[in-house]
């Protein structure tokens, strides 16, 4: 699932020194992105990007001469011990990922992140709708709602709002989701979703409501 942050706007970019970090864990569960690794900051840098969701983006240089750039989406840990204009992330992801345990690179406020749900969790959407809203507490996020907001399933097809129930159908379509008009008045028929969460929606789009 996608889990995008309205509140991210006009995003506060900070250039930092990303060091690798033994103590912070890196495993299979984070490689899959059932959960966020966790990451270090010093709590001037989280004044300066505001993570009200504790979720930040840690973008690393792995080859500043072909501009090849690593990212990082993870759950933010304060700690004032460490260098002002530093980042830690897990030691593990810098040798995986970058091949060095340090590199250069910027922190920000997370737009949007992904988070994959199994069992019970996915569980909890199948039969909601394009516009339900569901506790986001089964993520960590306390106190937030999520809207979902649309979907796809395993083909890429889209889920629409317009179209009622867990169906899979073809549609004339004007606009999207599922078609792009190259020029004014072109219709097409294509394959869409309905509205409605099936065991066949492989991802979902959802917004958080503060």
């Amino acid at each position: 699932m996608v889990i995008a942050d309205p509140h991210a706007r006009n995003l506060r970019i900070v250039p930092v020194r990303v060091v690798g970090d033994e103590d912070l864990e890196y495993s299979d569960k984070h490689r899959e992105q059932r959960e966020l690794p966790l990451a270090k900051l010093h709590p001037t840098i989280a004044d300066i990007i505001k993570p009200e969701l504790g979720v930040i983006i840690v973008r690393i240089w792995k080859d500043r001469k072909n501009r090849e750039k690593i990212k990082l989406a993870a759950r933010v840990i304060l700690d004032s011990s460490i260098d002002v204009m530093e980042a830690r992330v897990p030691a593990d992801f810098m040798r995986e990922k970058v091949g060095s345990l340090t590199a250069l690179g910027e922190v920000f406020r997370a737009p949007a992140f992904q988070i994959r749900v199994s069992g019970e969790a996915a569980n909890r959407f199948l039969g909601l709708k394009i516009g339900d809203r569901i506790d986001a507490s089964f993520i960590g996020l306390e106190g937030k709602l999520l809207e979902i907001r649309g979907g796809s399933d395993l083909a890429g097809f889209p889920m629409r709002p317009d179209i009622p129930g867990p169906v899979k159908k073809y549609v004339l379509l004007s606009s999207g989701p599922g078609f792009r008009p190259r020029e004014d008045g072109e219709r097409r028929r294509k394959l869409v979703r309905g509205n409605t969460i099936s065991e066949d929606i492989v991802q979902i789009n959802t917004v958080v409501i503060y």
